[in-house]
């Protein structure tokens, strides 16, 4: 068959690679700076930063990813260290959530994407929501008991902290030179950009498809009130379990769901989709994920309702 001929396989390959090219450079980047992170963050940096009384704190937290940022992939792992160190969990989970979406590498890949279809609207409303979101999570979280959230053994127990110096992980590099450090936040960017991109490639995947090969009709059905495109497409963000550093250049290309949907499934997913269900079983009660995931969704979905209702888009 000829390549200038039409067919549903070569507009598959041309969805795939268009998405792919935009969304693997933000991948790139996000990973690069979570692995210098891992590496040279000192164990105390945050709670340094966070005022003294609690509720001022949650509200500090959901900007730290402004000067921290940490993709979704990664932040488990490192809000498990930051608790172990004693950082207060209502506002480490404040931070878990928020950080993967309320960071500069999201904001300018969220306006890239989006280029053309109100980027400065999505790109707001995006981070806006999910601060509302996440500091009202971590508000709630500081009047339940940390030993009702976490499971057994991630509370720091007996042992003394360890000093300010060390650095946030758990690789053993402060005593190293600089070199060593640089290998290792190169290290840990490598492992982060492949299971990311693995993430992002399977998402890619069904996504192309979804664009080139699912009836158009059928979609359009989906897409054709908010109470259902809303949480079809929330649904989507958790099964894609996509990066929130590419995830907006999926998320633009589904161009009959409205922006209520599209605004769902960006504040969404990087707060909990597959992956995230299994590193968050692995250091929070199950009782804690199940309510989570379900005012997440029920939460998440109204605000972006109402915001484009009251603030519809230009």
């Amino acid at each position: 068959m000829p390549f200038t001929e039409p067919s549903a396989l070569g507009d598959f390959f041309y969805a795939f690679l268009s998405i792919l090219f935009e969304g693997a450079p933000y991948i790139f980047v996000g990973t690069l700076i979570s692995g210098f992170i891992d590496a040279y963050l000192p164990s105390n940096a945050m709670d340094r930063l966070l005022p003294r009384r609690r509720s001022v704190a949650i509200l500090v937290s959901g900007l730290l990813g402004a000067v921290f940022p940490v993709c979704e992939c990664a932040i488990v792992p490192v809000i498990r260290r930051l608790v172990q160190k004693g950082l207060p969990v209502s506002c480490a989970v404040t931070y878990m959530l928020s950080a993967p979406i309320i960071n500069p590498i999201v904001a300018v890949s969220t306006l890239s994407a989006f280029k053309g279809q109100n980027p400065l609207y999505m790109t707001c409303a995006r981070l806006l929501i999910a601060y509302m979101v996440t500091v009202s999570v971590g508000l709630i979280i500081q009047r339940i008991a940390a030993s009702r959230i976490l499971k057994a053994g991630i509370l720091p127990a007996g042992p003394a902290p360890e000093p300010a110096s060390m650095p946030a992980h758990d690789h053993g590099h402060s005593h190293e030179k600089a070199p060593s450090r640089v290998v290792a936040a190169m290290r840990t960017a490598q492992k982060d950009f492949i299971d990311t991109a693995m993430y992002f490639t399977i998402g890619i995947m069904i996504t192309a498809l979804f664009n080139t090969q699912v009836d158009k009709t059928f979609v359009a059905n989906i897409a054709s009130t908010d109470a259902v495109g809303v949480p079809a497409m929330m649904l989507l963000a958790f099964i894609l379990s996509l990066c929130s550093t590419s995830d907006a250049f999926i998320a633009a290309t589904l161009s009959m769901f409205s922006a209520s949907a599209k605004l769902a499934f960006l504040v969404f997913g990087p707060m909990f989709d597959v992956k995230l269900l299994f590193m968050y079983s692995a250091v929070f009660r199950g009782g804690f994920v199940l309510r989570l995931i379900i005012g997440l969704f029920v939460a998440i979905a109204l605000i972006c309702y109402a915001t484009t209702r009251v603030f519809p888009p230009g």
